[in-house]
């Protein structure tokens, strides 16, 4: 058997008991997410999208978590990238986040839409200059003829005196329909409890084998 086999690793740092969970998921996740902000996570908010087309290919890239509510997870993208098109045929995502630094992983499965025009327009003016120039010049996910050709666009829109958000790049934000909250134990007894959202709103809490 190969060396890749032979790695492992034995988490012992905390617990997740049912005692120790909110009530209510987006709560839970904010505890969570403020202890990995503590942590000094690098890239703490980057997360696994995944989707898939409808005819169930899948596909899976980190994009960037950029806030977050009761009513979901906001990230945002180019509308004609890859994604965006699997997404306009299957409307479903699952977003997870692995923290190794403290044994956590968070996956999130729920329904997936367009945020309003105000958000994103609020987001991109927030962005650095040459962020939004690259979100402009970039069309995601397509074939283009080399490196040379990229810098050339970004040079023409350097060159423009209003840098302002394209119809094609915006916000999603995954409504969340089941959250799972990963904790590493040792002997891989880990804790899994898994959130999911009641016609009540409320949210039923179960215990997921490891």
């Amino acid at each position: 058997m190969s060396s890749i086999a032979e790695i492992r690793k034995d988490y012992r740092l905390k617990e997740f008991t049912e005692s120790d969970a909110d009530l209510n998921a987006i709560r839970q996740f904010e505890k969570w997410w403020k202890e990995a902000l503590a942590s000094n996570i690098p890239e703490v908010n980057a997360m696994t999208l995944a989707t898939s087309s409808s005819d169930g290919v899948p596909s899976a890239r980190i994009v960037l978590l950029k806030d977050f509510d009761n009513n979901g997870f906001i990230f945002f993208t180019n509308y004609n990238s890859f994604k965006a098109q699997q997404l306009a045929e299957n409307p479903r995502a699952c977003l997870v986040f692995f923290w190794k630094e403290i044994e956590r992983q968070i996956r999130i499965t729920g329904i997936i839409e367009k945020v309003m025009d105000e958000v994103s327009d609020e987001y991109f003016n927030s962005r650095p200059k040459m962020s939004r120039v690259s979100a402009i010049a970039s069309p995601q996910s397509e074939v283009i003829e080399n490196r040379d050709w990229l810098e050339n666009e970004v040079k023409k829109i350097m060159q423009s005196k209003a840098i302002r958000r394209p119809l094609n790049w915006g916000g999603y934000i995954v409504r969340p329909i089941t959250i799972e909250f990963w904790q590493g134990r040792a002997n891989r007894l880990h804790d899994r409890l898994q959130y999911t959202l009641e016609d009540n709103g409320g949210w039923k809490i179960e215990r997921l084998a490891p």
